[in-house]
């Protein structure tokens, strides 16, 4: 059985009168995303401040590779916490430092780099998080927003081990809140770091973790997958979860996974009482992590932005699309077989010019590409399996292009 990275074993945290963690258990597995999402006030921001140690439990313990934290000796801990990043709800900058100096600082604290190397590392991680031209501006000159980013900058610019992200796109806007996604979800799969976020963000968190656990009155009630927290049974769990839940992806317009995936087993059940067709097409970013590394990750979603507009411009209005993952959109279309869905891929490709759809032209021989696949739904067949014939359906004839 897999050791966790992280262990919390019942512990147990209170300020006065007020309980705030009650015989926790929690498991953190090494080189995945964990999500902890829950009410606001619960204490979230408290189980982070044990993981890295600034609180130490009332009682229980937390766990490292197995070994206690109350265990290790000064060294043990000083050496731990170098492989820890955490990025502070309330940003925590310098106001003295200007924004280069607050993300450079880390590196200047704990590395032997020499100045030109930790600037160019500097000047590489702003450009990723669309921070060019405020080398020089201090914290005070800046919006909550841009803050945000320079505080997500400066956890990320050690390449630490373990990062931890308290409410890390709070007041962004919704390109940029996704930029923030996507920008933890491409380096925790680039540099294999662990990541352990709070976040009230659903389902948008869905997209970039492996595991969710829920706190609620001082306890985790869930642990597991977004898939798994998506169908439990839990009616506290589900009012919750769909509480939070936008009627509309802020950045694309379109429903949220979770909705789209509750429309596909509408026109399943009316496929299954009345033999009505339906089809799905699903369409792919294919070099959005290209666009991430060779521009920034702001600009991979301006895209999405952009070609999800001029998709549902011109779709059926009773053709339903929603996202599915960070780089693919599916519709579902309604009274439609797999041959009308490949009309309808084609015509697709014929009228969706990127090059019409979007002014982004982030660097030079830059391309966009988009491919789409088609599959007709089978009865009984889950989404999981019509998505993966839709995928072997991709060609040429159905890619959309820039450049």
């Amino acid at each position: 059985m897999t050791v966790p990275l992280i262990e919390f074993q019942k512990v147990s945290k209170q300020f006065g009168e007020q309980v705030i963690l009650k015989e926790a258990d929690l498991c953190i597995y090494q080189g995945e995303v964990t999500t902890i999402i829950g009410k606001s006030g619960v204490g979230k921001s408290v189980l982070l401040k044990h993981i890295i140690g600034l609180m130490v439990p009332d009682a229980g313990e937390v766990l490292f590779n197995g070994q206690p934290l109350s265990s290790m000796n000064r060294e043990q801990r000083r050496e731990l916490k170098r492989k820890f990043s955490y990025m502070f709800q309330g940003t925590a900058l310098f106001d003295s430092m200007t924004v280069l100096e607050n993300i450079a600082l880390p590196l200047r604290e704990r590395s032997s780099l020499r100045d030109g190397d930790i600037l160019q590392r500097v000047s590489k991680m702003m450009e990723n998080l669309d921070l060019e031209g405020i080398e020089d501006k201090y914290p005070s000159q800046l919006s909550g927003g841009m803050k945000k980013r320079v505080a997500l900058a400066r956890a990320l610019i050690t390449e630490p081990e373990t990062v931890l992200f308290d409410e890390p796109t709070t007041g962004l806007d919704p390109i940029r809140k996704n930029a923030v996604h996507s920008m933890i979800s491409d380096y925790q799969k680039r540099f294999g770091f662990t990541g352990i976020v709070v976040s009230h963000e659903i389902p948008d968190v869905f997209y970039i973790s492996q595991r969710i656990a829920m706190l609620d009155q001082g306890q985790i009630i869930f642990q597991g997958s977004p898939e798994e927290i998506q169908a439990v049974s839990d009616s506290s769990i589900q009012e919750f979860v769909q509480g939070l839940e936008a009627g509309h992806d802020m950045l694309t317009g379109m429903i949220p996974q979770t909705q789209g995936e509750r429309r596909f087993y509408e026109e399943m059940a009316r496929l299954q009482r009345y033999q009505t067709a339906f089809s799905v097409l699903l369409f792919s970013l294919e070099n959005l992590d290209e666009i991430n590394e060779a521009a920034n990750h702001a600009t991979g979603q301006r895209l999405l932005q952009d070609f999800s507009r001029a998709l549902q411009e011109r779709l059926r209005t009773s053709d339903v699309c929603c996202r599915y993952g960070l780089n693919k959109i599916i519709a579902l279309l309604p009274n439609t077989n797999e041959h009308r869905a490949r009309l309808t891929c084609e015509k697709l490709a014929r009228e969706v010019h990127l090059a019409d759809v979007t002014e982004v032209r982030p660097y030079p021989g830059f391309h966009f590409q988009v491919s789409a696949g088609f599959a007709e739904a089978q009865r009984n067949n889950p989404l999981e399996d019509i998505l993966i014939r839709a995928e072997s359906k991709r060609n040429a004839v159905c890619e959309f292009r820039i450049g």
